[in-house]
């Protein structure tokens, strides 16, 4: 469209006998505007406010599907995304649940925190060393993960394990770590399965369980970035600031107005529809892998 920017770094090209100039993976595709990378964050904000969640898991598809851009850079921007998105979050949702609610449960954050925080370096330094062909299929994986997961925490009502004391801190520290780990190689903050979690394991309410999850996202997120800064991954997000910057403006307004519409869309409707979005983009990905 005319008069839109594109988000696109100025690169020189040399010429190449008998073949087009390559384009670097990393690099969005040039035909991408400010107007569309808004307007694909909004979008994932949007369905991300809808559900309650950041919405990270959409955001990873159209980053490596639609704007070009390779597996490990995509993660990586994602993450920086997932990370604003989060710091935004964080203190409207602390205004709907008094803060000393969420003091009460402690406790919990630095169980969940034990396993995440290890779990979120040790995905960060797998990502970094995988093939861009098994990153893709890994990340399929987690994917059709999501998905289950997605359909399981809206569709059921879920309980308590009811654990005894001894075993809920060995637990937390293990569900924390791999929930580290698929955060991190994911690019994603990981509420939907933190959330869960919080519930079975420690018994606490779902609403407060939201708030907790981003107490323990933000630390597990800003772990996976030190790792991923030393292997000079980190280095994508100063080539594309400005695309980074745009769309996580985009999914923060989008989040806004998907906060305004819950309940708007019957669950039933729109978890299946999410799921199988996740699911449609996991194929994609294990085949461009």
């Amino acid at each position: 469209m005319a008069g839109d920017k594109d988000l696109t770094p100025v690169r020189s090209t040399h010429s190449i006998p008998s073949a087009r100039p390559v384009r670097p993976p990393s690099s969005p595709r040039p035909t991408r505007s400010a107007l569309a990378v808004f307007g694909a964050g909004a979008a994932v904000g949007l369905l991300g406010g809808m559900i309650g969640l950041g919405g990270a898991e959409f955001r990873l598809p159209l980053l490596i599907g639609l704007f070009g851009f390779a597996a490990l850079s995509a993660v990586i921007l994602n993450k920086a995304m997932s990370l604003v998105v989060v710091l935004v979050a964080l203190p409207a949702r602390l205004a709907a649940v008094p803060a000393s609610e969420v003091a009460a449960h402690w406790p919990v954050v630095v169980n969940l925190l034990a396993g995440s925080l290890l779990g979120a370096w040790a995905g960060a330094a797998w990502a970094v060393r995988m093939r861009s062909a098994t990153l893709h299929r890994v990340l399929a994986a987690l994917m059709v993960l999501m998905a289950a997961a997605l359909v399981v925490t809206h569709s059921t009502t879920a309980g308590t394990l009811g654990l005894p004391v001894w075993a809920e801190v060995p637990c937390g520290v293990a569900a924390g770590f791999g929930i580290g780990v698929v955060a991190a190689i994911m690019g994603v903050a990981g509420g939907e399965l933190l959330i869960p979690t919080i519930v079975l394991l420690f018994a606490v309410d779902i609403k407060t369980a939201g708030s907790l999850s981003l107490l323990v996202s933000l630390p597990t997120m800003l772990v996976a970035f030190a790792r991923y800064s030393r292997d000079g991954s980190f280095a994508v997000l100063g080539a594309h600031l400005r695309f980074c910057a745009v769309m996580a403006a985009g999914s923060i307004a989008g989040a806004v107005l998907g906060g305004l519409l819950l309940g708007v869309f019957p669950d039933v409707v729109l978890i299946p529809v999410l799921a199988v979005l996740l699911l449609v983009s996991a194929v994609k990905l294990a085949r461009h892998a």
